[in-house]
């Protein structure tokens, strides 16, 4: 029995059976969280070795004759204020997904939702306007569960903006969802304008926004 998805206000969809209706992976959608995440980190943390600290120009006393420990720079690793040894250093920690990994990582996440029923339709003309408690109205209109993924089409900007200031509640263009985001959610809603675009990421006819990778 193909499986659907409520339209809040009334009604329901029946949803795409490629995207929506297939085997959970774990595996693929392990690795591909792993990647999307990994991407996401900064790589930014760095220290400075013994030649990138100031000073330890001159060697700190005479080799003999002081009784004390010889040192040769007092930029040394066991100096307070010396160089530090095997610290972190920029770097990239992305790695690569196989594009077919990627998709069927996708439609897994799709279809676990499917299976709980805890994926719904709108549409965003209803928001004319930025409305937060339209946003909230909605929301409970269908009992989501938290934390709740909300995914537009692009010019759908009044309805991004009606639901970004709830808490526990994240909102991004269709494009730009990754497996992460998806399977991380408890609920998932999806304007009528994303849905066409969500279920095409999944048969891998469609390019994803910046924030994830190519999905074609």
């Amino acid at each position: 029995m193909p499986r659907s998805a409520t339209v809040i206000g009334g009604g329901s969809v029946e949803l795409d059976a490629v995207a929506f209706e297939q085997e959970f992976n774990m595996p693929v959608v392990h690795e591909a969280v792993r990647a999307e995440l990994a991407a996401r980190r900064q790589g930014t943390a760095s220290t400075k070795t013994r030649g990138e600290v100031s000073g330890g120009g001159a060697k700190p006393w005479r080799q003999k004759g002081t009784g004390r420990a010889r040192a040769g720079s007092s930029r040394s690793p066991v100096w307070t204020g010396g160089g530090t040894v095997f610290g972190p250093r920029p770097r990239g920690y992305t790695f690569k997904v196989n594009r077919k990994a990627r998709r069927a990582a996708l439609r897994s996440a799709l279809s676990v939702h499917a299976e709980r029923e805890s994926v719904a339709v709108f549409s965003a003309s209803r928001f004319t306007a930025p409305s937060t408690r339209m946003a909230v109205d909605l929301l409970d209109e269908w009992n989501a569960d938290l934390p709740a993924l909300v995914l537009l089409d692009e010019s759908e900007e009044a309805a991004g903006k009606s639901f970004r200031n709830l808490p526990r509640v994240a909102v991004m263009p269709v494009q730009d969802a990754g497996v992460a985001d998806i399977i991380g959610a408890a609920s998932l809603l999806v304007s009528e304008a994303a849905l066409p675009a969500l279920v095409a990421r999944a048969h891998g006819t469609a390019t994803a926004g910046p924030g994830t990778e190519d999905e074609a």
